[in-house]
């Protein structure tokens, strides 16, 4: 039966399914639904930290230069 989400195998070590499995039979959801949840979860946590790399560098441009404070930009 085709579906209309696309599919990924992965490969675990024994360690980590089990871990999922446990999870899963913990708060009674699937194996992929608890899977899913994780890679959504590093994937905001990879987003994250590029938006910290890019504000850290445009923080750096700023260096040394006269820049306006907060409240006078926003009065």
């Amino acid at each position: 039966m085709p579906t209309k989400n696309p599919r990924i195998n992965v490969a675990l070590e024994k360690p980590i399914h089990s871990q999922i499995k446990r999870m899963a039979q913990e708060n009674g959801l699937s194996l992929a639904m608890v899977t899913r949840g994780m890679v959504r979860e590093a994937l905001e946590m990879h987003e994250d930290a590029v938006l910290v790399r890019v504000a850290d560098k445009r923080v750096a441009a700023l260096a040394g230069r006269r820049n306006l404070a907060h409240a006078a930009v926003w009065e």
